[in-house]
């Protein structure tokens, strides 16, 4: 048992450090990006003996995704830091294939920029809802990541140059449009998740809670019911 899950005594257990393994993977995988980046565009892109190389570094990158869940659950190292960053350095590596890719022909603009606005729209989502809690990948968003890993991996991987290559290219390209469908309807998942998210956590409840405690005082305080009698004077005036 690892330090960061043993706790002894009474009281709730201590928070795990964001120094950790998983977290330094996450890190690792934004530092990936730019040299993915560097990797794919040499000599124009059509070079296999560079793009066979920016694949591995995209397949590194994507292991690091895996790796950094399992360890992150096994060793009980999940902390807020990670539940951002994991996501966001996903987005990272993804949008630069996609990006990159798209210069380079291989990608439709129209895909790429379909993915990116949602991929965008839901980190910003992230961030404005995060004050009510932290809102953690769930299965369609993993799928959806699997999906474009692989499509985006085999796609970097000069497949011209195996047997069949026009086979394995079709093959990615189902991929890539499974990928694409899983993005949409996973972003619409999440756009409902905030929403109760929103609507159900402890900070929305506390505010709801102290408004209906106002709404009470001001309806026991004298003279605040519209059902008062008048008062004498005007009482008599009216007589």
């Amino acid at each position: 048992m690892t330090p960061q899950t043993f706790h002894r005594g009474e009281g709730p257990a201590p928070r795990p450090t964001d120094w950790n393994l998983p977290n330094a993977l996450t890190v690792l995988r934004f530092l990936l990006v730019p040299v993915y980046a560097v990797l794919l565009f040499q000599d124009g892109g059509n070079e296999p003996w560079w793009r066979f190389w920016a694949w591995v570094v995209f397949a590194l990158a994507a292991v690091t995704d895996g790796v950094d869940g399992k360890i992150a659950r096994r060793r009980g190292e999940i902390t807020n830091f990670g539940k951002v960053a994991d996501p966001i350095a996903d987005k990272a590596l993804t949008g630069t294939a996609f990006i990159g890719l798209s210069l380079l022909g291989v990608v439709w603009w129209w895909v790429t920029v379909v993915i990116l606005v949602r991929e965008i729209g839901i980190t910003v989502l992230r961030f404005v809802v995060i004050r009510h809690g932290v809102m953690p990948a769930g299965r369609g968003g993993k799928l959806k990541t699997m999906l474009q890993t692989l499509s985006l991996g085999a796609l970097t991987f000069p497949l011209w140059v195996l047997p069949f290559g026009d086979a394995w290219l079709l093959a990615a390209y189902v991929v890539l449009g499974a990928a694409l469908v899983m993005t949409v309807l996973s972003g619409i998942d999440y756009v409902f998740k905030a929403a109760r998210l929103r609507e159900t956590s402890e900070r929305t409840l506390t505010r709801r809670a102290a408004r209906a405690a106002a709404r009470d005082a001001r309806s026991t305080t004298p003279g605040s019911s519209s059902g008062d009698a008048a008062p004498p004077e005007r009482t008599a005036k009216r007589d």
